[in-house]
C-alpha cells in the first residue's frame, strides 16, 4: 500500500520525536533503529525510506530537536527558573537536548556535530536577543556564559547523587545569571 506524502511526513517527525526523547533519555549508543521504530509504532523495515543509517538518524534528530528546542526568546530569567528547575533536571528525555546529550556528541559524525553547532549559535543568539540593553560584545558574552553555565548546571545537577547538593547547584546557578544579568543591565 502506497503512503501518501503527508503520511511520510507524519510519520518522519514521529521517528525524529521518539528517537529525540529515546536518545535523551538512554544516549546515542544504548538506542537501536529497531527500538526507534517499534516506539514509532512502525516496522523496522521502514526506516531506511527515511534515513541511510543510525548516524544519518542521529544526525536528523539532533536538527530536528536543537531547531525546536531554540524556538521562541524572550525573559532570560524566566527561562533560566524554567531550564534550571528540579522538574527539568529530572526530566532528560523531555528536557533539553544539550544538556542530555553534548557529552556523547564528540564521538558523532561530523554531521551530527555540525548539528549541535547549530543549535549552540540559535541558543546563543536566542539568550543574546533577551539582552537587548546589551552592547553587541557584552551581549554576546553574557548569552554564551549563560548558556554554558545553565548547561553545565545541569549535567552537574543530574550526575550526583546528592539530592540536597544537585538542588543547591541548580539554585546557586541561577542565583548567578541573576546576579549577572542585574550587574551588567545596570551599567
Amino acid at each position: 500500500m502506497k503512503v501518501s506524502r503527508e503520511q511520510m511526513a507524519e510519520n518522519r517527525r514521529r521517528i525524529l520525536d521518539v528517537a529525540s526523547r529515546l536518545f535523551r533519555d538512554k544516549g546515542f549508543d544504548a538506542v537501536s533503529v529497531a527500538e526507534v521504530m517499534k516506539a514509532a509504532g512502525l516496522t523496522h523495515g521502514g526506516f531506511y525510506g527515511h534515513f541511510s543509517s543510525k548516524d544519518d538518524l542521529i544526525a536528523q534528530t539532533l536538527a530536528h530537536v536543537l531547531a525546536a528546542d531554540s524556538s521562541g526568546g524572550g525573559d532570560l530569567r524566566a527561562y533560566a527558573d524554567a531550564y534550571l528547575s528540579p522538574r527539568h533536571r529530572d526530566n532528560a528525555a523531555g528536557g533539553c537536548p544539550t544538556a542530555g546529550l553534548v557529552a556523547d556528541i564528540r564521538h558523532q559524525t561530523p554531521a551530527a556535530r555540525s548539528a549541535m553547532t547549530e543549535g549552540l549559535r540559535s541558543q546563543i543568539d536566542r539568550i543574546g536577543k533577551a539582552l537587548p540593553e546589551l552592547d553587541p560584545a557584552d551581549r554576546r558574552r553574557a548569552a554564551i556564559g549563560c548558556w554554558a553555565a545553565m548547561v553545565g548546571a545541569v549535567i552537574l545537577a543530574r550526575a550526583i547523587d546528592d539530592p540536597a547538593l544537585s538542588d543547591e547547584v541548580l539554585e546557586q546557578t541561577r542565583a548567578w545569571i541573576d546576579t549577572g544579568i542585574s550587574q551588567v543591565s545596570a551599567r
